[in-house]
């Protein structure tokens, strides 16, 4: 009888302590499918709000042939709007950094050349989504995110390189996502 009310006792305490993550560290699985290694840790500040910073990384094709590298940091701060911190409906206005690297590699005859242009972006908006906590350390959060982004792109040959894939980094941008992480 002892044994079944001391494991009775420490599931009650798990329990408890289940529902009471402050810190939650998660991947984008919506960046993944686009090769983008995109990760956060949020930490709850209080019963209705948390801090997220998020990041991150992306890099595809060669130095031979052309690449193009960037990566990015957002800090949000949530207000649940629903349940309490870490659980429910969010909003959470975010401010963004962006920095972005493509190079393409052209051969004319026997002569080769490397055009090289940088984007550098700043900016913010608003990401609602809703989070659950399960199983006492998983979470899932599918998100909606609004925002704005400026920024020039610089071209390390007088602005002789086109720049249509960075233009895609600019101005207002709507993106949905699914975040998947472990709460603690």
């Amino acid at each position: 009888m002892k044994k079944v009310l001391l494991t009775l006792g420490i599931l009650g305490c798990g329990s408890l302590a289940a529902n009471a993550q402050d810190n939650a560290i998660k991947l984008n699985v919506t960046s993944l499918l686009f090769g983008i290694g995109n990760g956060s840790f949020e930490h709850k500040l209080s019963d209705q709000s948390s801090l997220q910073l998020g990041a991150f990384y992306a890099s595809y094709g060669s130095d031979e042939s052309g690449k193009f590298t960037g990566f990015g940091i957002t800090p949000e701060y949530r207000f649940y709007v629903t349940g309490e911190s870490m659980q429910g409906l969010f909003i959470g206005p975010f401010v963004r950094f962006q920095n972005f690297n493509i190079s393409s590699t052209s051969t004319f005859g026997t002569s080769t050349s490397t055009d090289k242009s940088t984007l550098t972006t700043f900016g913010g908006g608003v990401n609602v989504g809703y989070q659950w906590i399960f199983g006492g350390h998983f979470s899932m959060e599918p998100f909606l995110r609004l925002g704005y982004n400026a920024g020039k792109p610089k071209s390390d040959n007088n602005g002789n390189v086109d720049y249509t894939g960075l233009s895609y980094f600019t101005g207002t941008s709507v993106l949905p996502g699914l975040n998947l992480g472990f709460a603690f």
